[in-house]
């Protein structure tokens, strides 16, 4: 059995209440994992924290981005066993399936490192006669996620990297 921590602000934590829930294993209904049971002020708290980095991170170049994606797709293949024992343990999932989620979860990484240096904009109409108008993607601040058990990485992974332009504002 494991137990796993929430992180808020680089620090593992358990609930602010120190409640905790069992996942348990679907198959022999041993206990697979202990995990926190976060609460409503736990969630504002990591929140919080989110928006405290967000001026940095808005600033953060390209490049960096690329590289910390690239860096997080490396570190994802690296615990592809470690990952397939927690969802067979966890949703019974089949190796086959659990290493399914981390190549894909991986590539999604890869992918959206790729767009960190596409140079994009969209050219809107201007009511200026003779004049356009370029619209380009700008951060927009902390965006939740939340994945379900049926596919933890591969959505877990979509929810933070790969949905980038949806939470980006046009100005």
């Amino acid at each position: 059995m494991s137990t796993v921590s929430m992180l808020i602000n680089g620090q593992a934590r358990l609930a602010k209440d120190g409640r905790v829930f069992e996942r348990r294993n679907p198959l022999d209904g041993t206990v697979a994992s202990t995990a926190p049971a976060g609460t409503v002020a736990d969630a504002i708290e990591a929140v919080d924290a989110g928006a405290a980095a967000f001026a940095h991170w808005s600033m953060t170049g390209p490049s960096q981005r690329r590289a910390l994606l690239l860096e997080a797709a490396s570190r994802l293949l690296a615990l592809a066993d470690d990952i397939a024992q927690a969802m067979a343990a966890e949703v019974g999932a089949s190796k086959l399936w659990a290493q399914f989620n981390v190549r894909l979860g991986a590539d999604m990484l890869r992918e959206a490192a790729s767009l960190t240096t596409q140079i994009a904009g969209e050219v809107i109409p201007s009511d200026t006669p003779g004049s356009l108008a370029l619209a380009m993607r700008q951060a927009a601040g902390v965006v939740l996620g939340i994945a379900p058990w049926n596919a933890p990485v591969i959505l877990g992974v979509r929810a933070l990297a790969s949905r980038w332009p949806a939470a980006t504002r046009w100005s």
